[in-house]
């Protein structure tokens, strides 16, 4: 592609961060030229050291990007490579350059394919144009991370998170956590989905579902994206409901695809949707919560609770994690890694729980063993129902590490 082609689109462009705060990003300013081939200004805290590597890096990335002649100047505040590279390629395309172009940073590795029925206890939300949350946000081991594209960004930064969240699938060790993206709802989440899921997410979340018409749109266009680039990573699916209509159509939409494996709300939106304020009992949304996980058991998925607000509260997050599992919920949001733990501990069932549990299995297993058709513990008989109830409590505690005699939650 000439540089005369695209001359009359060519502008100066921002993309990056520079605030003053800024930690582990970069922010690239691209001035097109007609000529004069490329010039690299690099500002950078760790310059004596990484400014070579830098500007080396810069020169492949536009290279990649087939920009020939430019002024770029990057200020850097310990940004990683894959961070950097995704600033460039956002500054470049804002420019009206680069054409349909990619750089694409070397994958850490392909990653292991997620379970349908897998634990999501806990889903950390990560700000997907705020780099500096991604490198450690499997310190606190949260059975997933979520990479956000839609609340957490602004409008005006949609396409510059793209780009980086991309590059963090393909970058960024987030070890056993389960990785989620947000998109932005639609008709911006198809765009979402093209960068996205060539990655090989995990899961992907649909904000303001209210229909299962968005649902199977998502669906087929994620289809469409495997099949052309001969992907066989399941890409699992979550909507959120968020508000009364979503709520009302909550079966419909749990069974649209058989690609789901959970549903959740977004209480915040649901109660703003009512017009009414949300509480820490949740009373105003205990209607919404409760048709969900009956809507979600009934569907044979997961039933995932919304986040809780109020980072400071530990004592109330733990407390609404308790009521949230007693509701048939199995996993909730996280806003904030402190929360992980108290999470993982509120969604964890007793030692007396395991106990009985246990009890209960063994009897089921030497009643099978005698032949016998009715099981009893003690003086108590039980049935099948309870069984299976003590079955899911076994099979869950052991994912989770627990054991009647550690109580320890991993």
């Amino acid at each position: 592609m000439s540089s005369a082609s695209i001359a009359p689109t060519l502008r100066p462009a921002e993309a990056g961060n520079c605030a003053p705060d800024t930690r582990s990003d970069a922010h690239v300013r691209i001035e097109p030229r007609d000529r004069g081939g490329v010039q690299i200004a690099i500002e950078s805290r760790v310059e004596p050291y990484y400014g070579e590597s830098i500007l080396q890096q810069t020169r492949e990335v536009l290279q990649q990007l087939h920009v020939e002649h430019a002024y770029v100047a990057i200020h850097d505040e310990g940004a990683l490579p894959f961070v950097i590279s995704a600033r460039i390629e956002a500054a470049v395309k804002r420019a009206g350059l680069g054409g349909g172009y990619r750089s694409l940073p070397e994958r850490f590795s392909v990653p292991v394919a997620s379970a349908r029925d897998r634990l999501r206890r806990s889903r950390l939300y990560l700000p997907g144009n705020e780099p500096r949350y991604f490198i450690n946000a499997a310190l606190r081991k949260p059975d997933a991370i979520i990479l956000d594209l839609e609340d957490s960004v602004h409008p005006h930064e949609k396409d510059t998170a793209r780009l980086l969240v991309r590059n963090a699938l393909r970058a960024v060790d987030f070890g056993s956590c389960e990785r989620m993206v947000r998109i932005n709802q639609l008709p911006l989440g198809l765009d979402d989905l093209q960068e996205i899921i060539p990655e090989l997410p995990d899961l992907v979340l649909l904000p303001k579902t209210e229909r299962p018409e968005q649902v199977l749109q998502v669906a087929d266009r994620i289809a469409l994206i495997k099949n052309r680039a001969a992907i066989d990573h399941p890409v699992w699916l979550m909507p959120i409901l968020e508000s009364a209509l979503g709520i009302e159509n909550a079966f419909v939409i749990a069974t649209a695809h058989p690609d789901i494996v959970a549903i959740t709300i977004g209480v915040e939106d649901y109660t703003a949707d009512l017009g009414v304020a949300k509480t820490t009992t949740g009373a105003e949304s205990l209607f919404a919560r409760r048709r969900l996980v009956n809507a979600a058991h009934a569907a044979g998925i997961q039933a995932i609770d919304s986040v809780y607000g109020d980072v400071g509260d530990l004592d109330g997050l733990r407390q609404w994690g308790r009521n949230a599992r007693a509701m048939g919920f199995e996993g909730m949001g996280c806003v904030h890694p402190l929360q992980v733990p108290v999470v993982h501990e509120s969604f964890a069932p007793t030692e007396a729980e395991i106990e009985k549990a246990l009890k209960i299995v063994d009897a089921f297993d030497e009643a099978q063993r005698k032949g016998l058709a009715v099981v009893s513990l003690g003086s108590k008989m039980i049935d099948p129902p309870v069984v299976q109830r003590a079955l899911k409590l076994v099979t869950r505690a052991q994912a989770m590490g627990l054991s009647p005699n550690n109580g320890e939650v991993n």
